[in-house]
């Protein structure tokens, strides 16, 4: 990609104060959003910690009160799932998890792969916060 337009989603996360999760489809890869985000984070002096570092990657960061008075100081997570796109299928391929899931049901595909990491946190948000 390239001349990419990005959205500033801290900007957002003052705007929107009930939002506590960013989700993001695609990994820190150059381009992919995760990494687009870090270098934003960087730019707001924002420091990201590691919940989970598998995949799906989980950090956190506070979100500063000094930016927008009163409207910092919360806690917003960041999740990191694979990419729905078809190239990502060999990242899939090599995951651990996939190739135990593919060797007990060698129907199992990428995409089965994909809903099962998606949809906890579509279907329970909160099952975000049990990382």
């Amino acid at each position: 990609m390239s001349g990419v337009k990005l959205r500033d989603l801290v900007a957002g996360l003052y705007k929107y104060p009930r939002v506590d999760t960013l989700l993001f489809t695609g990994g820190n890869s150059k381009n992919g959003p995760e990494y687009f985000f870090r270098r934003l984070a960087r730019a707001y002096k924002l420091r990201l910690i590691s919940v989970h570092s598998s995949v799906p990657r989980i950090h956190e960061f506070t979100l500063p009160g000094d930016i927008v008075p009163g409207a910092g100081g919360r806690m917003i997570r960041t999740v990191s799932l694979t990419a729905p796109s078809g190239s990502a299928n060999r990242a899939v391929g090599s995951m651990e998890e996939y190739k135990y899931l593919k060797a007990r049901n060698p129907g199992y595909t990428t995409l089965d792969f994909r809903v099962r990491q998606y949809e906890p946190f579509f279907k329970d948000p909160s099952y975000i916060h049990g990382f």
